[in-house]
């Protein structure tokens, strides 16, 4: 099967064929995706891991439809029907929905009203009326009247039975059918009257009577409808001209005006309006509800990617705060290494509102751990927070640095903190203690703390719990896997949830690696990795280039270069007359290297050009560095917001309609895609990114429906 599956996802994805079938082959010897896309460059021409995805993607689809092509042989051949001609046409075929339409003839399927009119022995006078050249056909059916068949009417109403079905499941009908859809569609929803004046059923006010051509129809309104439906809100049909399509089929099967020729018109009708239109309706929908299912996924998986990415702090002594009114606000303060030191209580807020002895416990615990920053959850109370963390920070002593303050969101903190991995890493502290430490460590390192979290509690996606939970998931892990390996991780400081996603780990060998390390101390160099239990010659092959050891003895331990290419490095070295770590250090060695002096069958030049990006810049993070924001003192309620208003914000979500921005105020506010810029953006991805500091403009405040529309035009970012 790999060259046909490599020459057609070649096609399909418009790759080389030769990169694909190495890929598909790599993929095979178990290979992880950001193994191959780092670090096997050569043999699949460069492809990014995007592609490689891709190509994975569609290998495990044409598998389903090779096993799915199996059964429907399997199925034909033992019900003795299977030709030279139609086993051809079946082996042939790639294609899902085609594949199904040859199967449904031969399927399986509950007794219909055609299937008792077979059995009534009325197929030859069905092939009959199709054939439209009997002319007395009354006569003809009358030879049919038997036992279970009345007379002539019900004998002529079983044959038309027998033809609706035959249109229903002709191939060329229901492809013919289907494209009528696709180009011409329209999709409508109407409120269930009962519902109407239901304030659950408001949020769905926009389709109340809503209509709009299918192929218009963006993919959040179409998931926003069916979530309407399936609350019982909403009423949602697609449709297409039946009559329009009805006269289609009867130029196809209609031959003439004789009353054999009506008969058959009238079964082709029936066929329609019972079985054919509502089945491809059914599957319209479904392939509209994928393809909308796909765009979600997409947006929530960018989303992803750009939170696990946010700039990190870095190893700082942080205190985490997460904020409240009534319970107050809880306070940690945490090692560089984000070990927890201590935890305390305040309550600066009404209605409690011990506001000095707060202040005084801040400036106490912030002078005795020496607080380098301070990370304060953007929940409840976090304005109100930031203000009073800003006002005790004024009063400490002026000769020592005051710590910097971020807002950090809290998005799923909640749910990690109830998690079992708290209750591990914390046994003897409560959900609050819990949840401060997650957001204090969220700000030092926010791709290591939220790879504990389930990605669809964080809080960056939309319909995520309408779309197809398995794809969801797959696509998740692999963003996550994919943002772990892009950074690295130190495997003498990462948590076994972080090891997890390391190319070529998994749960099993993370927990040996956290294990090993406990009973034996720091690994010292990357080799020691090989005394990891069950951490065999492939395992080190696939995760060895993603894991770093800090200070190493060898300076190549704590870069991106694979041991398999350490002697490559020390031949650069050598020639250059210097040691690997002063050639690491010496710019002016790293330019000198010829590097066609080192191409051989096995490295090309993708690889050493590689390489030598990672001599320059060894280990570098790649994320960028994290900024300071402050939101406008003077807006704190919705009800301080004013039309035309200019203000600060930061986005906090990413749709494909637009952004949604945090401006202080307790909820968010929408930036339409047609407000994003002063040109047109048809992806709101491509002009801001998650956590980004913006200017906004108020142009809408509906305080009834809790909804702010802001702007971004004609303002400088």
């Amino acid at each position: 099967m790999g060259n046909i599956f490599s020459t057609i996802i070649a096609q399909r994805l418009s790759l080389q064929e030769a990169a694909v079938g190495n890929t598909l082959s790599l993929l095979d010897e178990g290979c992880t995706i950001p193994f191959i896309a780092r670090y096997r460059k050569e043999r699949t021409g460069g492809l990014d891991e995007v592609q490689i995805a891709a190509i994975s993607d569609w290998n495990e689809r044409l598998k389903e439809i090779q096993k799915r092509k199996e059964t429907v042989l399997k199925t034909i051949t033992e019900l003795d029907q299977m030709t030279p001609e139609l086993q051809q046409k079946i082996e042939q075929c790639w294609d899902a929905t085609e594949l199904e339409d040859i199967y449904l003839p031969f399927k399986p399927k509950r007794r219909t009203r055609a299937q008792v009119a077979r059995e009534l022995g009325l197929e030859p006078l069905a092939q009959t009326l199709l054939q439209q050249r009997e002319r007395d056909i009354r006569s003809a059916a009358a030879h049919f009247v038997k036992e279970g068949v009345e007379d002539v009417d019900a004998a002529l109403q079983g044959a038309q039975d027998i033809i609706a079905e035959m249109v229903s499941e002709d191939q060329v009908a229901r492809q013919q059918l289907r494209q009528t859809f696709l180009r011409s569609a329209t999709i409508a929803s109407k409120v269930v009257k009962a519902k109407k004046d239901d304030d659950e059923a408001q949020k769905y006010r926009d389709y109340f009577d809503f209509s709009e051509p299918l192929r218009r129809c963006s993919g959040n309104r179409l998931l926003a409808m069916l979530r309407g439906e399936n609350e019982g809100m909403l009423k949602v049909n697609v449709s297409v001209n039946d009559e329009e399509a009805i006269a289609r089929l009867h130029r196809h099967y209609v031959r003439g005006s004789w009353e054999i020729s009506r008969l058959v018109g009238e079964a082709v009708s029936d066929g329609y309006k019972r079985l054919l239109e509502p089945s491809i309706e059914n599957e319209t929908i479904a392939t509209a509800k994928q393809q909308a299912d796909e765009e979600a996924i997409g947006v929530f998986t960018e989303n992803l990617r750009q939170l696990l990415l946010a700039p990190p702090l870095g190893q700082q002594r942080v205190m985490g705060i997460d904020p409240g009114f009534r319970t107050g606000c809880k306070v940690v303060c945490l090692d560089r290494q984000g070990n927890l030191l201590c935890h305390d209580a305040i309550f600066p807020h009404p209605p409690q509102r011990y506001r000095m002895q707060a202040m005084m416990t801040l400036q106490r615990l912030i002078g005795e751990y020496d607080i380098e920053a301070i990370a304060i959850g953007n929940g409840t109370a976090s304005r109100e927070t930031v203000e009073f963390v800003k006002e005790a920070l004024q009063s400490l002593d002026s000769k020592l640095p005051s710590p910097k303050v971020f807002t950090v969101s809290e998005d799923g903190a909640s749910v990690y903190s109830a998690s079992k991995l708290a209750r591990e890493e914390f046994p003897d502290e409560d959900v609050t203690v819990r949840g401060a430490v997650s957001i204090g460590r969220r700000l030092m390192d926010p791709l290591a703390e939220l790879v504990k979290i389930d990605p669809k509690s964080i809080g960056v996606g939309q319909y995520q719990h309408d779309v197809d939970q398995t794809k969801l998931k797959h696509s998740l892990d692999q963003t996550v896997e994919h943002c772990v390996n892009l950074v690295g991780v130190d495997v003498n400081t990462a948590s076994q949830q972080l090891l997890t996603y390391v190319s070529g780990l998994g749960p099993t060998l993370a927990k040996n690696i956290v294990d090993y390390r406990r009973e034996h101390g720091a690994f010292q160099s990357r080799a020691a990795l090989k005394k990891v239990p069950r951490l065999g010659p492939a395992a080190f092959e696939q995760c060895a280039g993603f894991l770093r050891i800090a200070d190493a003895k060898n300076p190549l331990d704590s870069s991106a270069v694979h041991p398999e290419s350490y002697a490559i490095v020390e031949r650069m070295a050598k020639d250059q007359g210097c040691t690997v770590g002063e050639l690491i250090k010496d710019k002016a060695r790293q330019k000198e290297i010829d590097l066609s002096r080192y191409v051989s069958s096995e490295v090309g030049m993708p690889t050493l050009t590689d390489i030598m990006k990672e001599l320059d810049k060894p280990g570098r993070d790649p994320r960028e560095q994290i900024e300071e924001f402050e939101f406008d003192p003077n807006v704190k309620e919705v009800s301080d917001l004013i039309e035309g208003m200019e203000l600060p914000g930061i986005v906090t979500n990413i749709t494909k309609f637009g952004a949604f921005v945090d401006i202080g105020v307790h909820q968010d506010g929408l930036v339409h895609v047609s407000q994003l810029a002063d040109r047109f953006v048809s992806d709101p991805s491509q002009v801001v990114h998650l956590h980004q500091h913006v200017r906004v403009r108020v142009i809408e405040v509906d305080q009834r429906r809790n909804r702010i529309s802001l702007s971004m035009k004609h303002i400088k970012q």
